[in-house]
């Protein structure tokens, strides 16, 4: 079962998603919403859904139809590195200037028993599925990073997935580490989508699937494929990290690595299309823009 977010005259309107794509309006107005009622039922947020749409019948608009939303509005974001042998073999290329199989710091903190974690994004800085996201206008070597997103509350119980789109500098994040920062957060840099996928409906959260698509003057120039089974670290340990100490809110959205990076020549341009998959969830679309010819299109 999944739950989706979808605009309706002019209003969010929550709904959950069969796995036989029908889909039948909640009335709840966002899932934390919805989790409240079945913990103070003493049940799932799925059990609570199944006896809502028991008796309804699917709206007529299909799932792709709908203008999809965010599917939770997380207060913040955050994000974990270097959780791939892929991340670590392709932060060591950016770190060293292009060296192949070089080792750096990356390697330490890949094998290290603390992870790398992140602060990401904003509630005003994430966007859903269709929105655009942007290129920033001081790097040169920009790609999306797809990941599968955990949905915390503010104990660090995991509610939900979802698929997220982690936009990296690779130039900026290269050039320093202390300027991860800004190789990781600007306006438009980050979206999560399309749908959340209850945590109680996946058997084994290590084998969802993941492919990004990267098309340009639609024809497809890229795709990746991975799986959360070739992770590192758990997710129990990734959550147990980033809450220690640390106050989180309900519907923190925590993304949890990627293992997909595009060829090291590659990098986004003005007008691409990304399409972030994972099995069970749904696809992650975003069109990409830069804001130099934004800012040039709003000037004219």
């Amino acid at each position: 079962m999944r739950i989706i977010r979808f605009l309706q005259d002019q209003k969010a309107v929550l709904a959950a998603v069969s796995d036989d794509e029908k889909v039948f309006v909640l009335p709840h107005n966002d899932l934390l919403e919805l989790v409240k009622v079945a913990d103070d039922k003493g049940v799932t947020p799925l059990e609570v859904v199944q006896v809502m749409i028991a008796d309804q019948l699917p709206i007529a608009t299909s799932l792709g139809e709908l203008e999809l939303l965010v599917p939770i509005e997380a207060p913040e974001v955050w994000a974990a590195g270097v959780t791939y042998e892929k991340s670590k073999e392709a932060r060591n290329y950016e770190a060293t200037g292009g060296k192949l199989d070089a080792t750096t710091f990356y390697d330490k903190v890949y094998d290290a028993k603390r992870p790398e974690i992140f602060f990401k994004s904003t509630l005003a800085r994430t966007k859903g599925p269709d929105q655009e996201v942007y290129i920033r206008t001081d790097s040169n070597w920009q790609i999306p990073e797809p990941e599968l997103g955990l949905i915390i509350n503010h104990k660090g119980k995991v509610i939900g997935y979802t698929a997220g789109n982690d936009m990296s500098s690779r130039d900026i994040e290269g050039e320093n580490p202390l300027y991860l920062p800004q190789a990781k957060i600007w306006k438009h840099s980050c979206s999560i989508g399309p749908a959340v996928r209850l945590a109680e409906t996946v058997i084994d959260p290590y084998s969802f699937e993941i492919t990004c698509r990267i098309y340009r003057d639609n024809e497809q120039v890229f795709e990746g494929k991975a799986s959360t089974g070739q992770l590192k670290r758990k997710f129990d340990e990734l959550v147990s990290y980033l809450v220690k100490d640390n106050e989180i809110f309900d519907g923190t959205v925590l993304l949890t690595g990627t293992c997909i990076v595009p060829p090291n020549e590659f990098t986004l341009a003005d007008g691409d299309l990304i399409e972030i998959e994972i099995s069970d969830i749904g696809i992650l679309k975003n069109p990409v823009k830069s804001q130099v010819n934004k800012a040039i299109s709003t000037s004219k």
